[in-house]
């Protein structure tokens, strides 16, 4: 029997892709998470108006001085130093010196890190310094309470549980001063200083 060589072949029907295209869009773009980068958990002081202007004598033992220049060169307590990861351990030995070595600290809670830079400093080298400064005290608060650092972190971040807040508390030694406030005995006392403008603009 012949065929019909006339005969159409047989298409599909096309027009509701657009359709299907355009759900599928609407599908992934209300089902995607997207992560938020959340940056530096950083109190920053208020607006200079609002200060009560206080004159407060530190002991110059009582500071760690950190400072990073323009060509991200580091100088702890006046000495070059080539590694940023030894910070860390410096800074414990200065907070947890309790008057011992009469060159370091009198407490931790008189300890202060005063972390300075340059204007041409770089973010990376910024951020690198900050992690070991604020590293040593999640490591000095977790082993108050017999806890790996990163269990601390965790820990941080569940303090609406009012077991987790207590061990937390516990941690950064807070207690309530005569006034009823709490406050810490074991303060994270970073001070990061107005960057100079020597080797930027």
């Amino acid at each position: 029997m012949a065929r019909n060589k006339d005969r159409k072949s047989a298409e599909i029907n096309s027009s509701s892709m657009a359709d299907i295209a355009f759900l599928l869009l609407i599908f992934f773009l209300v089902t995607t998470t997207i992560a938020n980068d959340k940056g530096l958990s950083l109190q920053l002081p208020p607006k200079p108006d609002d200060i009560e202007q206080v004159d407060i004598k530190i002991k110059e033992k009582n500071i760690f001085k950190v400072y990073v220049n323009s060509a991200d060169r580091l100088l702890v307590e006046g000495d070059p130093l080539e590694d940023v990861k030894e910070i860390r351990d410096m800074v414990k030995e200065h907070v947890l010196n309790y008057g011992k070595n009469p060159k370091m600290s009198d407490s931790p809670k008189d300890a202060v890190i005063s972390f300075k830079t340059d204007r041409g400093t770089s973010y990376d080298m910024y951020i690198s310094v900050l992690n070991e400064l604020q590293g040593a005290y999640y490591e000095m608060y977790a082993a108050r309470v017999g806890v790996t650092p990163e269990e601390w972190r965790e820990l941080a971040s569940k303090t609406n549980e009012p077991d987790m807040k207590k061990i937390y508390d516990e941690g950064r030694g807070m207690e309530e001063d005569a006034n009823g406030k709490m406050v810490s005995k074991f303060p994270m006392n970073i001070s990061i200083a107005e960057p100079s403008k020597v080797g930027g603009q």
